[in-house]
Protein backbone atom coordinates (compact mmCIF):
# COMPACT_ATOMS: atom_id res chain seq x y z
CA UNK A 1 0.00 0.00 0.00
CA UNK A 2 2.47 2.43 0.99
CA UNK A 3 4.69 1.72 -1.93
CA UNK A 4 1.39 2.32 -3.92
CA UNK A 5 0.94 5.23 -2.50
CA UNK A 6 4.35 7.13 -2.78
CA UNK A 7 5.14 5.31 -6.58
CA UNK A 8 7.86 3.41 -5.05
CA UNK A 9 9.85 -0.22 -6.54
CA UNK A 10 9.72 -2.49 -3.64
CA UNK A 11 12.58 -4.51 -5.02
CA UNK A 12 14.99 -1.04 -5.16
CA UNK A 13 17.62 -1.26 -2.61
CA UNK A 14 16.69 0.84 0.76
CA UNK A 15 13.27 0.83 -0.25
CA UNK A 16 12.16 -2.07 2.01
CA UNK A 17 14.38 -3.73 4.58
CA UNK A 18 14.13 -5.93 7.36
CA UNK A 19 15.67 -5.12 11.30
CA UNK A 20 18.78 -6.75 10.37
CA UNK A 21 19.32 -5.28 6.95
CA UNK A 22 18.76 -1.89 8.72
CA UNK A 23 21.37 -2.69 11.59
CA UNK A 24 23.67 -3.48 9.25
CA UNK A 25 23.14 0.26 7.30
CA UNK A 26 23.25 1.29 10.70
CA UNK A 27 19.57 2.62 10.59
CA UNK A 28 17.64 0.50 13.28
CA UNK A 29 17.99 -1.91 16.29
CA UNK A 30 19.90 -4.90 16.68
CA UNK A 31 16.81 -7.40 15.56
CA UNK A 32 16.30 -10.14 13.56
CA UNK A 33 13.29 -9.86 12.57
CA UNK A 34 11.27 -10.98 10.18
CA UNK A 35 14.12 -13.34 9.23
CA UNK A 36 14.60 -15.29 12.21
CA UNK A 37 9.99 -16.27 12.56
CA UNK A 38 10.64 -17.15 9.03
CA UNK A 39 13.20 -19.85 9.89
CA UNK A 40 11.13 -20.59 13.22
CA UNK A 41 7.90 -21.46 11.45
CA UNK A 42 10.39 -23.32 8.46
CA UNK A 43 8.71 -21.18 5.88
CA UNK A 44 12.15 -21.08 3.51
CA UNK A 45 10.55 -17.01 3.23
CA UNK A 46 13.61 -14.35 2.75
CA UNK A 47 13.56 -10.53 2.34
CA UNK A 48 14.15 -11.00 -1.38
CA UNK A 49 11.36 -13.06 -1.87
CA UNK A 50 9.11 -10.66 0.42
CA UNK A 51 10.19 -7.63 -1.71
CA UNK A 52 9.18 -9.42 -4.80
CA UNK A 53 6.18 -10.89 -3.77
CA UNK A 54 5.47 -7.21 -2.45
CA UNK A 55 6.20 -6.09 -6.26
CA UNK A 56 4.03 -8.88 -7.81
CA UNK A 57 0.99 -7.60 -5.27
CA UNK A 58 1.36 -4.19 -6.79
CA UNK A 59 0.37 -5.60 -9.77
CA UNK A 60 -2.53 -7.38 -9.08
CA UNK A 61 -6.53 -6.52 -8.88
CA UNK A 62 -5.75 -3.53 -11.38
CA UNK A 63 -8.92 -3.32 -13.29
CA UNK A 64 -10.76 -0.94 -14.76
CA UNK A 65 -9.24 1.46 -17.44
CA UNK A 66 -6.33 3.48 -17.13
CA UNK A 67 -5.70 6.92 -18.78
CA UNK A 68 -2.49 5.84 -20.12
CA UNK A 69 -3.77 3.56 -23.05
CA UNK A 70 -5.07 7.25 -24.34
CA UNK A 71 -1.73 8.98 -24.51
CA UNK A 72 -0.68 7.51 -28.32
CA UNK A 73 -4.87 7.47 -29.30
CA UNK A 74 -6.28 10.63 -31.83
CA UNK A 75 -8.75 12.37 -30.00
CA UNK A 76 -11.68 10.66 -32.24
CA UNK A 77 -10.17 7.43 -30.78
CA UNK A 78 -10.16 8.66 -27.56
CA UNK A 79 -13.69 9.46 -27.61
CA UNK A 80 -14.96 6.15 -28.95
CA UNK A 81 -13.02 4.32 -26.18
CA UNK A 82 -14.64 6.38 -23.10
CA UNK A 83 -18.30 7.38 -24.71
CA UNK A 84 -20.08 3.96 -23.62
CA UNK A 85 -18.21 4.94 -19.78
CA UNK A 86 -20.02 8.16 -19.93
CA UNK A 87 -23.27 6.55 -20.63
CA UNK A 88 -23.42 3.96 -18.32
CA UNK A 89 -22.38 6.76 -15.32
CA UNK A 90 -25.56 8.37 -16.60
CA UNK A 91 -28.00 5.45 -16.14
CA UNK A 92 -26.53 5.37 -12.87
CA UNK A 93 -26.17 8.67 -11.93
CA UNK A 94 -28.69 10.80 -13.99
CA UNK A 95 -25.95 13.58 -15.41
CA UNK A 96 -26.11 13.86 -18.82
CA UNK A 97 -23.24 11.80 -20.73
CA UNK A 98 -22.84 14.87 -23.27
CA UNK A 99 -21.50 17.28 -20.54
CA UNK A 100 -19.58 15.07 -18.50
CA UNK A 101 -17.79 13.53 -21.39
CA UNK A 102 -16.87 17.38 -22.57
CA UNK A 103 -15.84 17.96 -19.09
CA UNK A 104 -13.39 15.07 -19.06
CA UNK A 105 -12.17 16.43 -23.02
CA UNK A 106 -11.70 20.08 -21.75
CA UNK A 107 -10.37 19.68 -18.63
CA UNK A 108 -7.79 16.19 -19.00
CA UNK A 109 -7.28 17.18 -22.88
CA UNK A 110 -8.57 13.92 -24.17
CA UNK A 111 -7.35 12.18 -21.22
CA UNK A 112 -4.44 12.88 -21.96
CA UNK A 113 -3.35 15.77 -19.39
CA UNK A 114 -0.13 15.63 -16.46
CA UNK A 115 -3.08 14.76 -14.00
CA UNK A 116 -5.14 12.17 -15.63
CA UNK A 117 -1.66 10.04 -16.93
CA UNK A 118 -0.47 10.44 -13.57
CA UNK A 119 -3.60 9.99 -11.27
CA UNK A 120 -6.58 8.90 -13.52
CA UNK A 121 -7.70 12.22 -12.42
CA UNK A 122 -9.58 13.44 -15.77
CA UNK A 123 -11.87 16.35 -13.90
CA UNK A 124 -9.52 18.10 -11.99
CA UNK A 125 -10.80 16.96 -8.75
CA UNK A 126 -8.90 18.28 -5.42
CA UNK A 127 -8.61 16.73 -2.28
CA UNK A 128 -10.82 19.10 -1.19
CA UNK A 129 -13.31 20.80 -2.96
CA UNK A 130 -14.78 24.13 -0.74
CA UNK A 131 -15.11 22.20 2.44
CA UNK A 132 -17.65 19.73 0.94
CA UNK A 133 -17.43 16.07 1.21
CA UNK A 134 -20.49 14.00 -0.60
CA UNK A 135 -22.02 10.28 -0.64
CA UNK A 136 -20.80 7.58 -2.85
CA UNK A 137 -16.98 8.48 -3.36
CA UNK A 138 -15.07 5.60 -4.81
CA UNK A 139 -11.56 7.92 -3.59
CA UNK A 140 -9.65 5.66 -1.38
CA UNK A 141 -9.51 9.19 0.64
CA UNK A 142 -5.23 9.09 1.00
CA UNK A 143 -4.60 8.78 -2.19
CA UNK A 144 -3.38 11.99 -3.46
CA UNK A 145 -0.64 13.91 -6.60
CA UNK A 146 0.21 17.26 -6.22
CA UNK A 147 0.90 19.52 -8.99
CA UNK A 148 0.69 23.21 -9.68
CA UNK A 149 -2.19 24.99 -11.82
CA UNK A 150 -3.03 27.77 -12.99
CA UNK A 151 -6.77 29.47 -12.18
CA UNK A 152 -8.63 32.13 -13.73
CA UNK A 153 -9.72 35.12 -11.94
CA UNK A 154 -13.13 36.93 -11.97
CA UNK A 155 -10.88 40.31 -13.41
CA UNK A 156 -9.63 37.69 -16.01
CA UNK A 157 -6.46 37.80 -14.57
CA UNK A 158 -4.71 34.22 -13.93
CA UNK A 159 -2.50 32.76 -10.83
CA UNK A 160 -0.28 29.65 -10.22
CA UNK A 161 -1.53 27.15 -7.38
CA UNK A 162 -0.25 24.56 -5.83
CA UNK A 163 -2.71 21.82 -5.01
CA UNK A 164 -3.40 18.32 -3.78
CA UNK A 165 -5.39 16.41 -6.27
CA UNK A 166 -7.14 13.20 -5.65
CA UNK A 167 -5.08 9.85 -7.23
CA UNK A 168 -7.91 7.06 -8.40
CA UNK A 169 -7.26 3.39 -9.47
CA UNK A 170 -9.05 3.96 -13.22
CA UNK A 171 -11.13 6.45 -15.19
CA UNK A 172 -14.20 4.79 -14.25
CA UNK A 173 -13.60 5.73 -10.26
CA UNK A 174 -12.58 9.28 -11.89
CA UNK A 175 -16.06 9.64 -13.87
CA UNK A 176 -17.85 7.95 -10.47
CA UNK A 177 -16.45 10.91 -8.17
CA UNK A 178 -17.09 13.59 -10.57
CA UNK A 179 -20.67 12.46 -10.87
CA UNK A 180 -21.25 11.67 -6.88
CA UNK A 181 -19.73 15.35 -6.29
CA UNK A 182 -22.59 16.94 -8.69
CA UNK A 183 -25.15 15.34 -7.09
CA UNK A 184 -23.79 15.71 -3.30
CA UNK A 185 -22.22 19.03 -3.21
CA UNK A 186 -23.83 21.56 -0.42
CA UNK A 187 -23.46 24.92 -0.57
CA UNK A 188 -24.89 25.65 2.62
CA UNK A 189 -27.77 24.12 3.34
CA UNK A 190 -28.98 23.30 -0.35
CA UNK A 191 -27.67 21.45 -2.77
CA UNK A 192 -24.72 23.18 -5.05
CA UNK A 193 -25.92 21.62 -8.34
CA UNK A 194 -29.63 21.48 -7.25
CA UNK A 195 -31.63 19.61 -10.04
CA UNK A 196 -28.57 18.45 -12.15
CA UNK A 197 -30.00 14.87 -12.15
CA UNK A 198 -32.46 14.41 -14.90
CA UNK A 199 -31.72 17.15 -16.97
CA UNK A 200 -31.54 16.14 -20.82
CA UNK A 201 -30.71 19.68 -22.14
CA UNK A 202 -26.89 19.64 -22.38
CA UNK A 203 -27.05 23.70 -22.46
CA UNK A 204 -28.97 24.07 -19.48
CA UNK A 205 -26.85 21.15 -17.59
CA UNK A 206 -23.64 23.77 -18.61
CA UNK A 207 -25.00 26.49 -17.61
CA UNK A 208 -25.97 25.63 -14.03
CA UNK A 209 -22.73 23.62 -13.56
CA UNK A 210 -21.10 26.76 -14.64
CA UNK A 211 -23.67 29.34 -12.61
CA UNK A 212 -22.89 27.33 -9.30
CA UNK A 213 -19.32 27.85 -9.12
CA UNK A 214 -17.64 24.57 -11.01
CA UNK A 215 -14.93 26.51 -13.02
CA UNK A 216 -13.12 29.51 -12.96
CA UNK A 217 -13.09 29.81 -16.42
CA UNK A 218 -15.16 32.58 -18.17
CA UNK A 219 -15.74 31.26 -21.30
CA UNK A 220 -16.41 27.46 -19.48
CA UNK A 221 -19.80 27.58 -20.79
CA UNK A 222 -19.51 28.20 -24.67
CA UNK A 223 -15.92 26.00 -24.56
CA UNK A 224 -17.96 23.02 -23.04
CA UNK A 225 -20.84 23.12 -26.05
CA UNK A 226 -18.26 24.32 -28.40
CA UNK A 227 -16.90 20.31 -27.57
CA UNK A 228 -20.11 18.79 -27.26
CA UNK A 229 -21.16 20.21 -30.52
CA UNK A 230 -18.01 19.47 -32.51
CA UNK A 231 -18.18 15.51 -31.75
CA UNK A 232 -21.87 15.05 -31.49
CA UNK A 233 -21.42 14.18 -27.92
CA UNK A 234 -25.57 13.67 -27.19
CA UNK A 235 -25.07 10.31 -29.38
CA UNK A 236 -23.77 8.91 -25.98
CA UNK A 237 -26.67 10.43 -23.66
CA UNK A 238 -29.52 7.85 -22.49
CA UNK A 239 -31.86 7.75 -25.01
CA UNK A 240 -34.47 5.32 -23.05
CA UNK A 241 -37.13 7.23 -20.49
CA UNK A 242 -37.47 5.36 -17.13
CA UNK A 243 -40.83 4.27 -17.09
CA UNK A 244 -40.63 4.07 -13.10
CA UNK A 245 -38.48 6.52 -10.42
CA UNK A 246 -35.41 5.20 -9.37
CA UNK A 247 -35.66 3.59 -5.60
CA UNK A 248 -33.50 5.68 -2.99
CA UNK A 249 -33.19 4.88 0.23
CA UNK A 250 -31.92 7.58 2.82
CA UNK A 251 -30.17 7.43 5.68
CA UNK A 252 -31.26 10.44 8.60
CA UNK A 253 -32.33 10.98 12.45
CA UNK A 254 -35.55 11.62 10.94
CA UNK A 255 -37.19 11.94 7.96
CA UNK A 256 -38.37 15.57 8.37
CA UNK A 257 -34.53 16.25 9.55
CA UNK A 258 -33.25 16.41 5.87
CA UNK A 259 -29.71 18.14 6.71
CA UNK A 260 -28.62 14.90 9.62
CA UNK A 261 -28.58 13.29 5.99
CA UNK A 262 -25.66 10.57 5.90
CA UNK A 263 -26.48 9.62 2.71
CA UNK A 264 -28.39 7.96 -0.58
CA UNK A 265 -28.22 4.70 -1.88
CA UNK A 266 -29.90 2.43 -4.01
CA UNK A 267 -29.02 -0.69 -2.39
CA UNK A 268 -30.50 -1.24 1.16
CA UNK A 269 -27.91 -3.27 2.08
CA UNK A 270 -25.50 -0.32 1.87
CA UNK A 271 -27.99 1.79 3.58
CA UNK A 272 -28.33 -0.12 6.44
CA UNK A 273 -24.09 0.00 7.18
CA UNK A 274 -24.17 3.17 6.66
CA UNK A 275 -27.20 3.10 9.79
CA UNK A 276 -25.57 0.98 11.87
CA UNK A 277 -22.35 2.86 11.76
CA UNK A 278 -24.44 6.35 12.84
CA UNK A 279 -25.57 5.95 16.30
CA UNK A 280 -29.95 7.51 16.26
CA UNK A 281 -30.05 7.10 12.18
CA UNK A 282 -32.86 5.40 10.56
CA UNK A 283 -32.78 4.04 7.19
CA UNK A 284 -35.99 5.75 4.85
CA UNK A 285 -37.69 5.09 1.74
CA UNK A 286 -38.78 7.86 -0.97
CA UNK A 287 -41.96 8.28 0.53
CA UNK A 288 -40.56 8.54 4.28
CA UNK A 289 -41.34 5.56 5.67
CA UNK A 290 -38.42 3.81 8.06
CA UNK A 291 -37.29 0.48 6.68
CA UNK A 292 -34.87 0.06 8.90
CA UNK A 293 -33.51 0.59 12.37
CA UNK A 294 -30.40 -0.81 13.80
CA UNK A 295 -31.20 -2.49 17.33
CA UNK A 296 -29.23 -0.97 19.88
CA UNK A 297 -27.81 -4.52 20.71
CA UNK A 298 -26.36 -4.93 17.51
CA UNK A 299 -23.11 -4.81 18.20
CA UNK A 300 -21.97 -8.45 17.66
CA UNK A 301 -20.82 -11.14 21.08
CA UNK A 302 -17.44 -11.59 21.65
CA UNK A 303 -15.81 -14.67 23.12
CA UNK A 304 -12.90 -14.39 24.39
CA UNK A 305 -9.98 -16.66 23.58
CA UNK A 306 -6.12 -17.55 22.88
CA UNK A 307 -4.74 -19.51 20.42
CA UNK A 308 -2.82 -18.95 16.87
CA UNK A 309 -3.92 -19.30 13.32
CA UNK A 310 -1.80 -19.29 10.06
CA UNK A 311 -2.76 -17.36 7.29
CA UNK A 312 -1.68 -18.44 3.97
CA UNK A 313 -2.49 -15.65 1.33
CA UNK A 314 -0.83 -12.47 1.39
CA UNK A 315 -3.17 -10.09 1.62
CA UNK A 316 -6.24 -10.87 4.24
CA UNK A 317 -7.46 -7.38 5.02
CA UNK A 318 -7.90 -5.83 8.67
CA UNK A 319 -11.21 -4.43 9.50
CA UNK A 320 -12.18 -2.33 12.66
CA UNK A 321 -14.93 -4.70 13.62
CA UNK A 322 -16.35 -8.65 13.18
CA UNK A 323 -17.94 -8.26 9.94
CA UNK A 324 -17.87 -6.64 6.45
CA UNK A 325 -19.82 -3.90 7.06
CA UNK A 326 -16.77 -2.47 9.14
CA UNK A 327 -14.56 -0.07 7.23
CA UNK A 328 -10.94 -1.77 6.64
CA UNK A 329 -8.25 -0.43 8.53
CA UNK A 330 -6.11 -0.45 5.22
CA UNK A 331 -3.99 -2.88 6.25
CA UNK A 332 -2.94 -6.80 5.55
CA UNK A 333 -1.88 -9.53 7.47
CA UNK A 334 0.31 -10.77 5.17
CA UNK A 335 2.04 -14.67 5.47
CA UNK A 336 2.42 -15.65 8.69
CA UNK A 337 0.94 -17.11 12.20
CA UNK A 338 -1.21 -14.66 13.90
CA UNK A 339 -2.52 -14.87 17.83
CA UNK A 340 -6.43 -14.61 17.89
CA UNK A 341 -8.07 -13.00 21.42
CA UNK A 342 -11.73 -12.77 20.89
CA UNK A 343 -13.68 -14.29 18.51
CA UNK A 344 -17.08 -12.69 17.37
CA UNK A 345 -20.13 -13.60 14.34
CA UNK A 346 -20.46 -11.01 11.31
CA UNK A 347 -21.45 -10.03 7.94
CA UNK A 348 -19.00 -11.77 4.76
CA UNK A 349 -17.26 -14.92 7.04
CA UNK A 350 -18.33 -17.77 9.25
CA UNK A 351 -16.44 -16.54 12.55
CA UNK A 352 -14.11 -13.35 13.13
CA UNK A 353 -10.93 -13.04 14.65
CA UNK A 354 -9.51 -10.33 16.75
CA UNK A 355 -5.45 -10.07 16.62
CA UNK A 356 -3.62 -10.08 19.64
CA UNK A 357 -2.06 -6.82 18.41
CA UNK A 358 -4.88 -4.73 18.30
CA UNK A 359 -4.71 -3.88 14.57
CA UNK A 360 -8.58 -5.20 14.26
CA UNK A 361 -10.44 -8.07 12.78
CA UNK A 362 -10.05 -10.97 10.62
CA UNK A 363 -11.70 -13.12 8.86
CA UNK A 364 -11.00 -17.09 10.12
CA UNK A 365 -11.94 -18.18 6.94
CA UNK A 366 -8.35 -17.66 5.71
CA UNK A 367 -6.57 -18.78 8.63
CA UNK A 368 -6.23 -22.04 10.05
CA UNK A 369 -6.12 -23.01 13.70
CA UNK A 370 -2.37 -24.55 14.62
Amino acid sequence: MLCKEYDLNPTADGVIISHAEGHKRGIASNHGDPEHLWRQLDMGYTMDGFRKDVKAAMKENVSGTQATVFANLSEKDVIAKVGALFTADQKKSGILASVSLAQFILESGYGKSELAQNANNCFGMKKSLSGNTWSGPVWDGKSVYTKQRKEQNPDGSYETITADFRKYACVEDSIADHSAYLLGAMNGSKKRYEGIAGMTDYKKVVQLIKDSGYATSLTYVEKLCSIIEKWNLTQYNVKETATEPEKWYRVRKSWADAKSQKGAYKVLKNAKACADKNEGYSVYDGNGNVVYTPSKTSEPEQKKVSYRVRVSIKNLNIRKGPGTNYDKTGRYTGIGVFTIVAVADGEGATKWGKLKSGAGWISLDYGKKI
